[in-house]
């Protein structure tokens, strides 16, 4: 498939793969598309940071190359590595054959038959259907030397394998990086890449995701949990749930035939939208009746 043309085209791309965004958001991937610049998109865990990625991907057809980044994450781990036992098999495969020929034996052990290609390096590959799109995940996972190095990959789109040489894509991949904030990525990244900060959606907006990717929610029940989410994302909480949060709990309640929440129903399944015991115990007893009051009273002020 083309790429979109203009931002409606955008928004109406993400809708065919259920992922609903608001104009500003639609307005960063389209520059990033065409511009063919990294997307940096920061916000707190959950709101569809990478979810955007996977809707681009299917949205183009194109191949979604995975890095999940994580601490101790290095230049090797994300572009190549050897495969050590296979060439020790060779090894000794070569020695017991009588065919161990130092020089050959090198070519053969540190080429392609050899190498595991690891996200960056994949990226980089010719593909027929187009330019992959390259996921980096949780960049504020790794340290800054990984950054240093990420910052000159994306410049050029080309990596050095010192024993085959340099490795430059033939067209530049769709990549899209996101950071849930733990801490500060460097300026000198930042400022390669079209930046966007992903917040928690509006009630509507909400609304309309949760239409989308849980259809078969009643729409009264819908704007319960939407409503009973949004205040609950008030309260002083270690991590507040994230609209992934949101569809998880509708599913939940959907596979338990809930018809409209009680303060027994939000107690049974906490565990959907809360994962720390702490917040889960600040909800106990009258909590949840006073958060559900509250949230049906903005539903219905009268």
């Amino acid at each position: 498939m083309s790429q979109p043309d203009t931002i409606d085209a955008v928004q109406e791309m993400l809708a065919r793969q259920d992922y609903v965004c608001g104009r500003a958001l639609a307005t960063v991937v389209f520059l990033s598309l065409r511009l063919g610049r990294p997307l940096f998109l920061e916000g707190e865990a959950g709101v569809g940071k990478t979810e955007i990625a996977k809707a681009i991907a299917a949205s183009l057809g194109r191949r979604l190359i995975r890095l999940q980044c994580y601490e101790g994450l290095d230049a090797s781990s994300a572009v190549y590595e050897w495969n050590f036992p296979a060439q020790m098999i060779a090894i000794r495969s070569a020695e017991a054959q009588g065919n161990a020929d130092k020089d050959v034996l090198t070519r053969e052990l540190f080429g392609p038959d050899f190498l595991i290609e690891r996200p960056l390096l994949q990226a980089m590959r010719p593909d027929e259907n187009g330019a992959p799109v390259l996921l980096i995940d949780e960049l504020d996972r790794t340290d800054e030397p990984f950054e240093a190095f990420l910052l000159e990959a994306l410049s050029d789109f080309q990596v050095t394998i010192p024993e085959i040489g340099t490795v430059k894509a033939p067209e530049s991949p769709i990549v899209i990086l996101t950071s849930n904030r733990t801490r500060e990525v460097h300026d000198a990244l930042k400022r390669r890449c079209l930046y966007h900060w992903v917040d928690y959606p509006t009630f509507d907006r909400e609304i309309e995701i949760l239409h989308a990717r849980a259809p078969e929610a009643a729409e009264t029940l819908s704007r319960e949990i939407v409503a009973f989410v949004q205040r609950l994302r008030t309260e002083d909480l270690f991590k507040k749930p994230g609209v992934a949060e949101t569809i998880d709990w509708a599913k939940c309640l959907l596979a338990l035939d809930v018809i409209d929440l009680s303060p027994e129903v939000i107690s049974d399944t906490l565990g959907a939208i809360l994962k720390y015991q702490d917040d889960i115990q600040k909800l106990q007893g009258s909590e949840a009746k006073r958060l559900l009051d509250e949230a049906k009273a903005t539903l219905d002020p009268a």
